[in-house]
């Protein structure tokens, strides 16, 4: 299990990423355009770094629903490795058999 406070901390950020996703992405679609004018695009930039770091997408980290462990991730269930071995053995997984041969 995971510390509580690190899992806080990603839903923390989370949160952040999702209320600045609007303003992020039209900063970053200003900086992108080849007409706006230098002046602007430096403005967006300083705008865009005036933003909470937290609220960057890529300081999101992937995280165990049941555990809270960052690694071995599976995307498609949201749980790591090892919590998905120990529920699909006991079964609570539908579909998923445990091989042994």
């Amino acid at each position: 299990m995971a510390k509580k406070s690190m899992i806080e901390r990603d839903v923390k950020r989370r949160k952040l990423a999702a209320r600045y996703e609007n303003k992020r992405s039209a900063l970053k679609a200003v900086m992108r355009d080849e007409d706006a004018s230098p002046e602007d695009k430096f403005k967006a930039a300083m705008k865009l770094a005036e933003l909470p770091r937290n609220s960057s997408p890529t300081r999101i980290r992937n995280r165990c629903l049941v555990t809270g462990r960052p690694r071995g991730y599976y995307r498609k269930l949201k749980m790591s490795r090892i919590a998905l071995r120990d529920l699909g053995s006991t079964g609570r997984i539908p579909g998923l058999v445990k091989s042994s041969w």
